[in-house]
Formats: C-alpha cells, structure tokens, sequence
C-alpha cells in the first residue's frame, strides 16, 4: 500500500527542515492526502486500460471487460482472452496487447508482484519489461501500491511545474534538473511527489 498520512507528514516535515520553500508552500497548501493503490496485477492492469482515456472511458471499459471476461482480478481471464475477445471489450488494439502481455507475464510466473527487487531502480527495470508500462507507471505503482519511500518521477509534467513553482524558478525545470534539484531530498522523494500532485491541484483551485 501506498504512504500513508502520518509517512507523508513526518518525510514532508523532515523536508521543510531542511528546505525553507518547501515548508512556506506546506503553509501555503497542507499536507497532501494519501495516494494509495492495491498492490497487484489489478492496479497495473488499470493503468494500462486507463492511458490516454478520461477516467470515466476507463471505467466503462473495465465494467465491460468484467462483464464479458470474468473477474478482472484473476490474470488468468484476461490470458485466455484472444486480442479480438479483448477489442470487443473496448480496448484499443495496441492496449489488447498490452493487457495481454500483462497477464501472460503474471500467470506465467515470469513476474511476481509480490517480489520485485527491493532496489527501486531494479524494481523499475522488472516492471518497463511489460508491454504499455513505462517508467512513469512503474514509478507510480512503486509510490501508490507499494509506498516505496524514495521514488521520484521526474518526467512527470506537474511534478516539473510545481517543483519549479515551490523553488522559485522561472521556467519550467527539464526533467534533469528536475532530478537533480531532488538529490537533497532524499530518503523522502516519495512524499515530495506525492505533495507537488498535492500543490498542483491545489493551484489549480485558485486559479
């Protein structure tokens, strides 16, 4: 499971003692609530259905592909299912092969999610293997499913734009420096990511 609010508080605020922005924006917006996802074959599968579609298009297709498959939690339906079984259900062709590249690698016992390398970036290198699952949603699973306290995704655009607002930078940081800027922050990058989401939105609100 993902970190939960009183990990979050204690790196945040063990952040804002080392980073005067980093406590003024705290001040400015709270704590960020817990993201957390279920740890497993589901919450990946998710990911890959949820790409590029709005979040109710991703749950209309998950109830459809439920309906005709059987229980999604189970690898196995999903496996069995032919590509086209799998575009009946509402899946683009390209995610029909991904979802079923998921499943065969989990049924298959070639990757087990409830043993992924305890190093994080060996841990990443395991997930990119699977077809649709980039670096960004390897990164995401680790932070919401597992609550890996130290994963940093410096390619994601808001992540970027909020470090770079919380710094006071003129433009938006690359996705290096994003990753440099970060170095400071670690064993807490984790709590970081998960407060920039935080910050984002709510500078959304007020705009």
């Amino acid at each position: 499971m993902g970190l939960s609010a009183e990990q979050l508080r204690a790196s945040l605020d063990a952040l804002a003692a080392r980073e005067p922005l980093i406590a003024a924006a705290i001040g400015r917006v709270g704590y960020p609530p817990p993201r957390i996802r279920d740890r497993g074959y589901e919450t990946l599968l998710r990911t890959i259905v949820g790409q590029q579609v709005s979040v109710a298009a991703a749950q209309s297709i998950w109830n459809k592909m439920a309906a005709q498959l059987g229980a999604l939690t189970d690898p196995g339906n999903v496996a069995r299912a032919t590509l086209d079984e799998l575009r009946a259900a509402g899946l683009s062709r390209q995610k029909a092969a991904y979802a079923h590249s998921l499943a065969e690698e989990v049924t298959s016992g070639r990757l087990d999610l409830a043993a992924l390398p305890q190093d994080d970036e060996a841990a990443i290198a395991q997930l990119v293997r699977i077809k649709g699952i980039g670096r960004w949603s390897a990164e995401v699973y680790l932070l919401f499913a597992e609550g890996r306290p130290d994963i940093w995704p410096a390619g994601d655009l808001a992540v970027q734009i909020e470090v770079g607002r919380i710094m006071g930078h003129a433009e938006r940081p690359s996705e290096k420096l994003t990753r440099e800027i970060a170095e400071a922050w670690r064993p807490h990058r984790g709590a970081a990511a998960v407060f920039a989401w935080h910050h984002y939105n709510s500078e959304m609100d007020v705009i």
